[in-house]
């Protein structure tokens, strides 16, 4: 093997690690983006609240950014604080999300408003968190308030949707119907 060959070996192995730590270290906020766009299908298809769902993933949430902090706090004194800042931000949006499913509460709301105000209070929680701990952490909380008024146009229009892809996939299998039928005629000729 040449040298030129050689270095070209040992390289894809540095970039293979590079990318697979990248990969690892973006996992957490991944795996809580995953997770938030399965609540939200989940909510938008059945139009209950999921409750338990969304405080499961503030609690989740919450580990991810204890995790994060712990990496970016680098004395003793910052990593306790960082713990108790994060516990006590955590509990405070899980008492905020209780009181929404308080039974005088929730009878002001449907289920399915009662599921955004989860969610939307999932995502001020994960964006005010993320102030403090992270950037990436920001832009999760985003993303999630995004999907709140994405769930209520979705609602909205769900009906509109479906006809819209089924009347699409039946002009496209019309396309293809008549495309296999051209073909055939020619291959016949």
């Amino acid at each position: 093997m040449t040298e030129p060959e050689a270095a070209i070996h040992t390289e894809r192995p540095l970039a293979h690690s590079r990318v697979a730590r990248f990969w690892l270290k973006e996992l957490p906020y991944i795996v809580v983006l995953a997770l938030t766009i399965l609540g939200v299908a989940y909510t938008s298809i059945s139009h209950q609240p999921l409750v338990g769902y969304w405080e499961f993933l503030a609690l989740a949430m919450g580990v991810v950014c204890i995790g994060t902090g712990w990496l970016h706090a680098h004395t003793r004194e910052a990593r306790f604080r960082m713990l108790w800042t994060q516990v006590l931000h955590w509990v405070a949006f899980l008492v905020a999300m209780n009181i929404i499913v308080f039974s005088p509460v929730q009878q002001l709301l449907t289920a399915p408003g009662t599921g955004l105000a989860l969610l939307m209070l999932l995502a001020l929680g994960t964006f005010v968190a993320g102030v403090h701990i992270s950037w990436q952490i920001c832009v999760l909380g985003v993303i999630m308030a995004l999907l709140v008024p994405a769930i209520a146009w979705l609602t909205s229009y769900a009906l509109f949707l479906t006809l819209a892809i089924a009347g699409l996939a039946g002009i496209a299998m019309t396309f293809m119907w008549r495309h296999s039928a051209e073909e055939t005629a020619r291959s016949h000729v």
